[in-house]
């Protein structure tokens, strides 16, 4: 990061999902709040596909002004179909778009998140899957709509709120299925995100909406602490009496230099044990970082008699310290635990990726580094029969070349 790039803000979003969050609810609170509708018509026009209107209305929800991203998909053949695309057809479509650099890593970081969640569901590999709904013209729209929204207002990070979901069920591609739908709570899970369930059957937080939030996100909370300049409203279909039917945005400028000397306040929860299997300790760690830590590890210690033990330490916001603390009691067993506040400075990043002879493969860029993702190299090697450090130099090599990579360094990484 150039001395320039340290003194200047950040440009931030933080989304309020009280009433849940989809995709469209998304494009139209950005759009809401100051991004150019017709920037976002031109960024969705690069991707070179038609059969779809996107108009913006103003409605209102509960009393509150809000806009109305409307998608109408022209159907061919059964209205009631629900087209579906592999998801390997949606990577080249963005890979081949007229599109903004930080736009194409955006959409694909989110389909990526997608196609890793549904290939766990149906027990088929992620490159393999087909998305549904998810993959239908209409969430393609919403998906690329939203991060054009975002590059139409410059934003940097992204943050989200704890995030609100029905319960019942809803009907899907597969059919009858829970409320909230496998995908999208297997994604907030992922993620560690905080949900809030309020009670209706609506689907009030879908895939799409969810996948936005959780491979975009800096991390869920309360918001952070930035110079609001604008607030926008997207609104959902439906206009319930009880509730607005609404996603808020909030965009504002936070303090370079305040990221940069204080740093970000953080928790260290700690525990030592002795009496842990080495696997136990291991599925430990792994549990506490799907709990959503930023960082979970194991330290060989020395305690009392001079008896061999460990030091498992997970790193996490204040706001997640009951659930890491009781996932940290729970999976070890430990009879008590501590905390201490401490400051941490995540270096900031962007998320890519690259093909390699037909595998995607994950990279994280940084001003003074690139690192490819192991176990999607991992992954490419063992199908193309490869020694995995060919495949690792090759990835380093495709993604040094792209020039998104180098330039696109504004979005952040939230492990330190």
């Amino acid at each position: 990061m150039t001395s320039s790039q340290a003194n200047s803000p950040t440009k931030a979003a933080w989304f309020n999902c009280q009433a849940g969050v989809a995709g469209d609810m998304t494009l139209a609170a950005l759009v809401d709040a100051g991004a150019d509708p017709q920037v976002v018509g031109h960024t969705i026009a690069g991707l070179g596909v038609d059969g779809y209107a996107l108009t913006f209305e103003r409605v209102q929800r509960c009393g509150v002004g809000a806009t109305w991203a409307n998608v109408v998909v022209h159907q061919h053949g059964d209205a009631h179909e629900h087209p579906h695309r592999p998801v390997s057809e949606i990577y080249q479509l963005l890979d081949n778009a007229d599109i903004p650099g930080r736009v194409r890593q955006r959409a694909t970081s989110v389909f990526r998140q997608l196609a890793e969640v549904e290939g766990a569901i149906h027990g088929v590999a992620p490159a393999d899957i087909e998305l549904h709904e998810v993959g239908a013209l209409d969430a393609i729209v919403d998906v690329v709509g939203v991060c054009a929204a975002l590059e139409s207002l410059d934003i940097d990070e992204l943050w989200c709120s704890p995030i609100s979901v029905g319960t019942g069920s809803v009907t899907s591609a597969h059919g009858t299925i829970p409320n909230p739908a496998p995908a999208t709570i297997a994604l907030l899970a992922k993620a560690g995100a905080p949900t809030v369930g309020i009670d209706t059957t609506l689907e009030v937080t879908t895939p799409t909406g969810a996948a936005l939030m959780t491979a975009l996100a800096e991390g869920f909370g309360a918001a952070p602490a930035m110079a609001a300049s604008s607030v926008g409203y997207g609104a959902g279909t439906a206009d319930v009496p009880e509730r607005a039917n609404i996603v808020q945005v909030i965009v504002g400028s936070r303090a370079a230099s305040e990221e940069s000397s204080d740093g970000t306040d953080v928790v260290l929860l700690e525990a030592n044990v002795d009496d842990v299997t080495g696997e136990v300790l291991a599925h430990a760690v792994s549990k506490l970082l799907r709990a959503g830590a930023h960082d979970a590890w194991i330290t060989p210690i020395v305690m009392k008699k001079g008896r061999p033990a460990h030091t498992v330490s997970a790193l996490c916001d204040p706001s997640a310290i009951d659930r890491i603390r009781l996932t940290l009691v729970s999976e070890t067993g430990t009879l008590g635990a501590r905390a201490s506040s401490i400051k941490r400075w995540p270096q900031r990043r962007t998320v890519t990726s690259v093909d390699i002879d037909g595998h995607r493969i994950g990279v994280k860029v940084s001003d003074n580094r690139l690192k490819v993702e192991f176990d999607d190299a991992a992954k490419a090697a063992e199908a193309l029969g490869l020694p995995v450090r060919i495949v690792l130099d090759r990835a380093t090599a495709a993604a040094s070349s792209e020039p998104t990579a180098k330039t696109n360094s504004a979005a952040s990484d939230p492990t330190p």
